[in-house]
């Protein structure tokens, strides 16, 4: 994971451990809150979904005991073997990338269609005779049956078939749990009467880009961007010294141009939000007078804030509006509730406080002067907190802002503590089960935060993407709600096809899956599927990245690898464009998708921030325009983000203090620990009074 921003003279977390700032402990020492019941923060989770006893259930465990019956391995793996006799041939000219098995070391396709009185038939192929055979199975198990039965079958029929791991390796224990899933996903399908899949998407080939549905169109139309316009912007740029950091979030249209433009000029960076500031203070050490940051208002003033710190407050800062670009997470942390949360922990045995990344820089200096605080990443919250739990006994975990990660947090270390020990230890060597378990009660998350962006993806979203999509990647932030997580944690840990972190995370796995597939060199291809868990701006990053090995995989002779990126965009996101109001959320006016209606509702949808949305091209060239022109620095005035206030004398600014908590994560990331100063401070600060 990249590095965080680095201040001058700041080489340690152990250098900057020091007594809390007493003017910012007063605003909340002066009043201790009650401890928040630990209950709140716990809520189990079971990762099994058990199907009724139906004739499905019935029938193919009845074929799959007979393969287990036999008295050996050897046998077994005959009896398995044979059940490809009896699979119904699938064509070549009907094998198809819709009926092709993700997740499969071999080639395989199942085909699953309707007899004339609406029962199952499923034939199929396989270049290898184990896969074969256990198609086999599936076609005389689930024959003959309703849809209904089909749907209704457990997901476990691997297990009834009494093979080990040393005859069944995980790889291909994932690829028949994934045929299951796509006879499934044909099943309902056919039930249905659709005759296409209910998301839309982006099919991403060497050859080029085809867009399903109108939002993936929106989405399409700006990943060629137009010349003119990245003609233009590099002018400018490069005319007045002007540097760009953008976050991965941006729409398509500006992540197109932009991206286009760092070819051509080299101060242009597209990120998360933990890098932007340090590629700022590059930028300008590099030549650049000003730097627009195209972002939320945190992430401007952490620039500003960094830049200053770093010797350059001439250096100009600009936002994209003269409106406030909010957050609704990092304004939760600036909250009174946020900071009687924290005024709970203050005094508590042995407390650290965990905060996301995407929070400003006076909230974490504010937080570390209440509570000994560290930073983490959607990528390493999980080893942030076990790490911690690790070195100190007893460790009382209270993490923030965002509700959905703790949330999911807690709801992992609830699934943890039913693993085997092995299991644990894969996640963290240092914990055990009953580790996990001794945890759970001293986690507690903070109840209010949210990001709305990822507050979208709700259950109406994932009823469909279990049911259409069950067979494909599933990719999913750490914020999103837990309908979500489950999905991807299940797809992670069943199949060997999720991933939960952060946008970087997403983005090598994507990246990493189609290297896979190229390596493979299937003679007939094949079309591997992800559901986009996160902000829909994350497209034009992956696209790009996918593309990019497609082509160069087809001139080396590996022409027909595809790609698909699904938008799960709900049902209830669909807007009428120029005659209904749009929708609000959090009181800012969600804008339609620009064709076909489709947009964003808070119900669950496209994913799409609003106020990322503010950070257009057409801003980003104003702004550029003002840039060095007479009366240009009174128009953009409103443009500048917010300055902390100076530091007084002996005392440190608060992008120094403010980088504590950064300082620690990155002692962790590079230590594997954290530092001795740090541990300390957690040990020792509630000494005042303990709770």
């Amino acid at each position: 994971h990249p590095e965080p921003p680095v201040v001058p003279d700041m080489q340690s977390s152990s250098a900057m451990s020091s007594a809390p700032i007493a003017g910012l402990r007063a605003r909340v020492v002066a009043k201790r809150v009650a401890r928040r019941n630990v209950d709140r923060a716990i809520r189990a989770v079971s990762t099994e979904r058990s199907a009724a006893n139906n004739l499905g259930n019935e029938k193919l465990r009845s074929v799959a005991g007979a393969v287990a019956a036999e008295k050996d391995v050897s046998e077994k793996l005959k009896a398995l073997i044979a059940r490809g006799g009896d699979l119904p041939a699938l064509p070549e000219s009907d094998r198809a990338p819709s009926n092709r098995v993700m997740g499969c070391t071999s080639q395989a396709w199942i085909d699953v269609s309707l007899d004339a009185d609406g029962k199952v038939l499923l034939r199929g192929h396989s270049d290898a005779q184990i896969t074969t055979g256990f198609a086999g199975v599936l076609a005389a198990g689930l024959g003959g049956l309703s849809p209904e039965d089909v749907l209704g079958v457990d997901d476990d029929v691997v297990k009834d078939l009494g093979l080990g791991a040393s005859a069944l390796p995980r790889s291909r224990a994932n690829g028949f749990r994934n045929m299951l899933e796509s006879v499934k996903k044909q099943t309902r399908l056919l039930r249905d009467g659709r005759d296409a899949m209910p998301f839309p998407s982006l099919l991403v080939t060497a050859d080029g880009i085809e867009a399903r549905g109108p939002f993936a169109e929106a989405q399409a139309n700006y990943l060629e961007p137009d010349a003119e316009a990245v003609a233009a912007l590099v002018k400018e740029l490069k005319a007045k010294k002007i540097g760009v950091v953008a976050h991965f979030y941006m729409d398509p249209q500006v992540q197109g141009v932009l991206m286009a433009a760092a070819k051509e000029y080299e101060h242009v960076f597209i990120s998360d939000s933990l890098v932007m500031a340090d590629a700022a203070v590059k930028m300008v050490e590099a030549g650049c007078d000003a730097v627009c940051v195209l972002g939320v208002d945190f992430m401007s003033e952490n620039v500003r804030a960094i830049l200053d710190d770093a010797g350059h407050a001439d250096a100009k800062v600009y936002r994209m509006a003269a409106e406030d670009i909010g957050c609704s997470l990092a304004e939760a942390a600036q909250s009174d509730a946020y900071y009687e949360y924290l005024a709970a922990a203050d005094g508590v045995e042995n407390a650290v406080h965990v905060i996301y990344i995407n929070t400003a820089l006076d909230t974490k200096a504010n937080a570390d002067a209440i509570v000994p605080t560290v930073t983490c990443t959607s990528s390493n919250v999980v080893q942030t907190v076990l790490q911690a739990a690790a070195q100190v006994p007893g460790v009382n975990i209270f993490y923030g802002p965002d509700t959905y990660m703790g949330g999911n947090l807690a709801e992992l270390f609830t699934m943890m503590s039913t693993w085997t020990d092995e299991e644990v230890a894969a996640v963290h060597p240092a914990h055990s089960r009953a580790t996990i378990k001794a945890l759970l009660p001293r986690l507690r998350y903070f109840q209010d935060g949210t990001c709305m962006v990822h507050h979208m993806f709700g259950g109406d979203v994932c009823d469909t993407v279990r049911k259409f999509y069950g067979d494909a990647y599933q990719t999913a932030h750490f914020e999103v709600p837990g309908e979500m997580f489950k999905l991807a944690m299940e797809a992670k840990r069943e199949r060997d096809m999720g991933v939960v972190g952060s946008t970087k995370n997403i983005l090598d796995f994507v990246v990493d899956r189609v290297d896979d597939a190229i390596a493979r060199k299937h003679p007939n291809g094949e079309r591997l599927s992800f559901v986009l868990g996160t902000e829909t701006g994350m497209v034009t990053s992956i696209v790009r990245a996918a593309q990019a090995r497609l082509k160069k995989a087809k001139a080396d002779g590996v022409p027909d690898v595809e790609c698909e990126i699904v938008f799960p965009v709900s049902a209830d996101a669909v807007t009428a464009t120029g005659e209904t109001q749009a929708p609000s959320i959090g009181g800012l006016a969600v804008v339609p998708g620009p064709a076909g209606g489709e947009g964003c509702s808070s119900e669950g949808g496209c994913a799409s921030c609003p106020y990322m949305k503010m950070n257009s091209l057409d801003a980003l060239m104003r702004v550029c325009a003002r840039v060095g022109t007479e009366g240009g620095a009174a128009t953009l005035a409103p443009m500048e983000p917010k300055k902390y206030a100076a530091a007084k004398e002996g005392e440190k600014s608060v992008a120094a203090r403010g980088c504590v908590p950064i300082l620690h994560m990155r002692d962790f990331t590079r230590d594997k620990k954290f530092s001795d100063a740090f541990v300390n401070d957690i040990v020792t600060r509630a000494a005042g009074g303990k709770k």
